[in-house]
């Protein structure tokens, strides 16, 4: 699958709006070759070169699977209008959660995952769990990276 935004291509910036730095919302994103069977999206976002670990930045799931774009800032609810669910960010809050380098350059990925099922999750769940709930349910995945320095 093709993940990609309409604000930044695959290495570059992200624009300071979608940071702690200025509004910190949520960039707009959109996918395509979506394999035939998909019944859910799942996304995470994160940043690995954080300083004690992989920082997790988003956790979004249940999106149903005819739907193929997020819009700019997406709200910051357990659940979104169209069913989908989020999780917990390790800032501690649902939704997502800008980049937010204490310094350097870090770069931060978009992971967008086509499912042969909706999980049965509430909100808040870790990235960890999510990731433990696709595992054999996974039909495609493709990624988006984006760097950012303050």
């Amino acid at each position: 699958m093709e993940i990609k935004s309409s604000v930044f291509k695959e290495g570059e910036l992200i624009s300071r709006k979608y940071t702690c730095d200025n509004i910190d919302i949520s960039p707009p994103l959109e996918w395509s070759q979506v394999p035939d069977g998909t019944k859910t999206f799942a996304l995470i976002c994160d940043d690995p070169d954080a300083p004690m670990g992989t920082w997790l930045h988003w956790v979004l799931f249940n999106l149903p699977g005819n739907i193929l774009e997020l819009p700019e800032n997406v709200q910051k609810l357990e659940v979104l209008k169209n069913g989908a669910r989020q999780g917990k960010n390790d800032f501690g809050k649902i939704g997502y959660g800008g980049p937010c380098p204490p310094s350097g350059i870090h770069r931060y990925y978009f992971k967008i995952y086509a499912l042969d099922k909706e999980l049965d999750f509430k909100p808040g769940i870790t990235k960890k769990e999510l990731l433990k709930a696709m595992e054999g349910h996974i039909l495609a995945e493709g990624q988006l990276m984006g760097k950012y320095k303050r």
